[in-house]
């Protein structure tokens, strides 16, 4: 497996965290199937694919409208959390890039930038013991406009005192990395090394 490198002009690290350095992606669409199953509504797998970094409560407002549901967004995000908390302990991390935290932890600074709750984040790098190594979150809890909006990557960089421009972001998901570009940050697609 092949290392993951930085760009020369990077002063500071940015991770997005369920997919990137957190392998918890199957146990949400797992939480994701139950949830919609009790509530009684399809979806599809790609479509949940391509809202990865996105709020579970935004989702739902977006399959509503696909599809012309009426799923109460807060109910559903509540009951998948439930599902993807009593699950959680199974969490991995994503090798490939969890290597490169212990490697520049305490050279550079950095940061996680993520869609999901707080609560959730804070105790998905707990679990993994990431919270000794990245002092800074920035959840979907704390910011205005998700992904594929900049904020959540920009408030980053602001917390961490860095220009955008120097910022290197990893990203497994096309809304994060769109918001990456829009931050005019640096950015790595961490599929390829998994």
């Amino acid at each position: 497996m092949k290392s993951i490198d930085i760009y020369t002009d990077t002063k500071a690290l940015i991770f997005d965290l369920d997919g990137t350095l957190a392998d918890t992606m199957p146990l949400h669409f797992e939480a994701w199937k139950k949830t919609a199953e009790l509530m009684g509504f399809d979806y599809s797998f790609e479509f949940l694919s391509s809202c990865a970094g996105m709020p579970s409560a935004k989702i739902i407002e977006l399959l509503n409208t696909k599809y012309n549901h009426s799923i109460d967004p807060q109910e559903f995000s509540a009951r998948k959390e439930e599902f993807f908390v009593k699950e959680m302990h199974q969490i991995t991390e994503i090798k490939p890039v969890t290597d490169l935290v212990y490697k520049y932890h305490n050279q550079l600074p950095m940061a996680v930038g993520t869609g999901g709750k707080r609560n959730i984040a804070q105790e998905t790098m707990e679990i993994l013991g990431l919270d000794k190594y990245i002092p800074i979150l920035v959840s979907a809890d704390d910011v205005q406009k998700h992904k594929p909006e900049p904020e959540t990557f920009l408030k980053c960089a602001d917390l961490m005192g860095i220009d955008p421009k120097n910022c290197q972001v990893f990203e497994d998901g096309l809304l994060g990395i769109q918001a990456a570009e829009k931050a005019g940050m640096m950015v790595t697609d961490v599929t390829p090394y998994y």
